[in-house]
C-alpha cells in the first residue's frame, strides 16, 4: 500500500477512532485489526503528524475518512471509500466516485491478481479515471450492454485497464442480456465465450457496479419488460450485481431470467475473494445492505448519502 491512499488513510482513521473515540487500548485494537500493538502506536503516531486527529476525525480532501472507517468497522469490510461529491449531478458524482475507485483499486491491485471488470455505468467511471495499475490480467466478467448515454463497452473497459496494466485481456463479444434461453446458451457455447467466462474463476479482485430491483436504480431491470420486472419483484429480488440477482437477505436467486444473461454465476462470484463495489445515492442502501449481509461484497466506494442511510442505525460512539 502507499502511504497516500484511501486504504492507508482509512487504517490511520479506524485506528484513531478506536483509541480517541472508543477509549480502547492499543492491545484490544491490535487484536481486533490483527496488527501488532507496536504497528497501532506507530499508525496513531503518524495520524497526529498527518494532522488527521485533532479534536475529532477530519475530512482529507473529498474523502471522508471518518465515515469511511466507520463504514469499514460497521460491515467487516477489507477497504470503505466515502466520497463527499461536489455537486450531486447523478454524472458528477459518477465521475468522482470513479476517480476515487481507480486510486483505491491502483493502491490495493497487487502484480499477480487477476482483476475481474463487468460492464457497469460505475466501472466505466472507474476505468475511465485509471492512470496507472500494476501487472495483472484483466477479465470480462459480464456481455455487453449497448445504452444511448454511453459509447464503451465491457470489451473496451477491460482493454483499457489491460493496457495501463501491461497484462493480457481475456475477452468475448457478447450481449449481456438476449432474448431467449436458446440464444444465451447459444453464445455461451461459443470458444471465446466459453474461454472468458472461464477465465472468471481465476479472478482474486473485482470492481462491480450494484443495482436496486426499481426503476431507474438497475439498468438490467430497466432493460426487462413490465412483467419479468414484477415477477422477479415477486420472487423476491433486492437487487442485482453483474447480473447475480439476490434477496433482501442477500442470498443468490436463479430466476427463470438468469438463463438469458451472458454472465459469471453466483458460485463464480463467492469464489472471488474481493469485491468492491461502487455505488451512490441513499435510494440504493437496501440493496447494498442486503449484498453487505449475503457476503457479496468486501469493499465499499460510496458517496456520502448513501453512506449516511448504511451507518443510520450505528450506535453512538462512546465517549
Amino acid at each position: 500500500m502507499t502511504d497516500d491512499g484511501p486504504a492507508e488513510l482509512v487504517l490511520l482513521a479506524a485506528v484513531a477512532r478506536r483509541y480517541y473515540l472508543q477509549n480502547q487500548s492499543k492491545v484490544e485494537i491490535a487484536e481486533e485489526l490483527g496488527i501488532s500493538r507496536f504497528k497501532v502506536a506507530r499508525l496513531l503516531e503518524s495520524a497526529r503528524e498527518r494532522g488527521l486527529v485533532r479534536i475529532e476525525i477530519v475530512r482529507q480532501g473529498a474523502l471522508d475518512v471518518d465515515a469511511s472507517a466507520r463504514l469499514q468497522e460497521r460491515y467487516g469490510l477489507r477497504h470503505a471509500v466515502v466520497v463527499e461529491p461536489a455537486d450531486h449531478d447523478p454524472g458528477s458524482v459518477r465521475h468522482q466516485l470513479g476517480r476515487a475507485a481507480a486510486e483505491l483499486l491502483a493502491e490495493v491491485l497487487e502484480p499477480g491478481d487477476v482483476l475481474g471488470l463487468p460492464w457497469s455505468r460505475m466501472v466505466h467511471a472507474m476505468v475511465g479515471a485509471l492512470t496507472t495499475l500494476p501487472p495483472v490480467e484483466v477479465v470480462q466478467l459480464t456481455g455487453a450492454i449497448a445504452l444511448p448515454d454511453f459509447d464503451s463497452s465491457a470489451v473496451d473497459i477491460v482493454r483499457r485497464a489491460a493496457r495501463l496494466a501491461g497484462g493480457p485481456a481475456r475477452v468475448f463479444y457478447a450481449p449481456f442480456v438476449l432474448d431467449s434461453k436458446a440464444s444465451a446458451d447459444a453464445l455461451r457455447r461459443q470458444p471465446a465465450v466459453a474461454e472468458g467466462m472461464q477465465a472468471a474463476s481465476r479472478v482474486t479482485k473485482a470492481v462491480v457496479g450494484i443495482g436496486r430491483w426499481a426503476e431507474g436504480q438497475s439498468t438490467i431491470h430497466d432493460l426487462l419488460d413490465e412483467g419479468e420486472r414484477a415477477a422477479l419483484a415477486r420472487a423476491g429480488v433486492a437487487g442485482e450485481l453483474a447480473g447475480v440477482f439476490f434477496d433482501a437477505s442477500g442470498k443468490p436467486l436463479r430466476p427463470k431470467v438468469a438463463a438469458r444473461l451472458v454472465t459469471i454465476d453466483a458460485d463464480v462470484l463467492a469464489g472471488i475473494p474481493e469485491v468492491i463495489a461502487v455505488a451512490s445515492g441513499h435510494a440504493k442502501a437496501p440493496a447494498v445492505r442486503a449484498a453487505l449481509g449475503g457476503g457479496l461484497v468486501q469493499g465499499l466506494v460510496v458517496d456520502t448519502g448513501l453512506a449516511e442511510a448504511l451507518l443510520v442505525d450505528e450506535p453512538a460512539p462512546r465517549r
